[in-house]
């Protein structure tokens, strides 16, 4: 029997689409729900609605969250000049033409893994031998920190951007590691900079200026880890729709990159990259009386978001999602995936290609490939923010 919790991450649709209503959080706290594409567009591209850690009108000030992600020193959580010096001193690593020239980077580990999968011989395990090792060896690679063993990569990844409630004390001995490492990193770079990316952005920082060290410190920890789980995951959730939904579209996949791009964004689109369970939307502050959906939010309301209903939303894409037809063919609005607005994921182009050339290489190497377990019989692997399978097991 299927739930929320263990049914595919593509059937999950969200909550019912409308305009903008008032609904509470766990503990009463009044919060304004959007739900529609075009308003969740809106509330994520619009500067009035502030991002900085935010508590109800007349309650204690809110603790910081000790997660990487949605710590006060986090990108995502800064607004105004503070954000925008950090966007300006990281972004030109990872601009689509910067990103071009690191494709061949993704593809030499993509082809690593598949000659290690296909000398290893069926039965394989796809999250295993594939998804798990290859966001983690890309990183180590473009940010040239290969002295870390890749088990501490994963175990970073499984734990700093666990909130309070996730293992605290896990958590926070892997959040003290990596951001001790990543100080070091930030330290040894100034002194000897390198062809990689944090010599890049700890440079582009440094020259930017009122950039705090605690800001920059997260956002290196964030570089090395933020990839991992989201790509993995992300990859692990396209396998087991494909192989199991979606036959044809595999076959089509191996023909070429252009049609991997085109299903990749169709992928980003039905695919939620958090858990919906695990994973609400951010709180943010109406700075102003805001129109939004035709109902107008006051000043000083908090708001969140349903991306996941959004991109269900039958006004912003008609039709059937699963259209088998409709797969390869161009999106009627933008994947909201990412983000949107300056707040817009900094490594969306990076885990766009390595999404694209690991499905499209895999397709193409092997077109007969077949899953060894049915959907229903898929054991889940519950993340701090995501959630896929635990095993593929497949044959060719």
């Amino acid at each position: 029997m299927t739930t929320p919790r263990t049914a595919p991450l593509h059937r999950i649709t969200g909550q019912e689409t409308g305009p903008p209503r008032l609904v509470e959080l766990p503990d009463g706290t009044p919060v304004w729900l959007v739900t529609r594409y075009d308003d969740v567009h809106q509330v994520l591209s619009d500067q009035r609605f502030g991002r900085a850690p935010v508590q109800a009108p007349g309650a204690p000030p809110v603790a910081d969250n000790p997660s990487v992600l949605k710590s006060r020193d986090a990108i995502g959580r800064q607004d105004g000049e503070a954000h925008l010096r950090l966007r300006r001193a990281v972004g030109r690593a990872f601009t689509p033409r910067a990103v071009a020239h690191l494709r061949p980077w993704v593809a030499d580990v993509v082809g690593q893994l598949l000659d290690g999968l296909v000398k290893q011989g069926p039965p394989g395990d796809l999250v295993r031998d594939y998804a798990l090792p290859l966001p983690s060896l890309v990183m180590h690679r473009l940010l040239a920190v290969d002295d870390v063993p890749f088990e501490k990569l994963l175990h970073w990844s499984r734990h700093a951007m666990a909130g309070a409630s996730a293992a605290p004390e896990e958590g926070a001995r892997a959040r003290a590691e990596l951001a001790e490492f990543a100080g070091a990193l930030i330290t040894a770079r100034r002194a000897a900079p390198g062809d990689d990316l944090v010599s890049s952005v700890v440079l582009a920082t440094d020259g930017e200026g009122g950039i705090p060290e605690a800001a920059l410190v997260n956002l290196i920890s964030t570089m090395i880890i933020g990839g991992h789980d989201t790509t993995m995951t992300m990859l692990s959730n396209s396998l087991l729709y494909l192989l199991t939904e979606q036959p044809g579209a595999w076959q089509r996949l191996g023909t070429g990159e252009e049609e991997a791009a085109a299903l990749t964004e169709r992928l980003l689109y039905l695919i939620p990259i958090g858990d919906p369970e695990e994973r609400a939307g951010h709180l943010v502050t109406a700075h102003a009386d805001i129109g939004v959906g035709g109902v107008t939010i006051p000043a000083g309301a908090l708001v969140t978001t349903d991306r996941i209903a959004a991109q269900r939303d039958p006004g912003a894409f008609p039709g059937d999602p699963h259209d088998p037809e409709a797969l390869f063919a161009p999106l009627p609005r933008p994947t909201l995936a990412f983000g949107a607005g300056r707040h817009y994921c900094l490594g969306t182009w990076l885990a766009r290609a390595e999404l694209q050339l690991a499905l499209h290489r895999l397709a193409e190497r092997l077109p007969t490939l077949r899953l060894a377990v049915a959907t229903e019989e898929v054991e889940w692997r519950h993340g701090t923010i995501t959630r896929s399978p635990v095993r593929l097991p497949a044959s060719w």
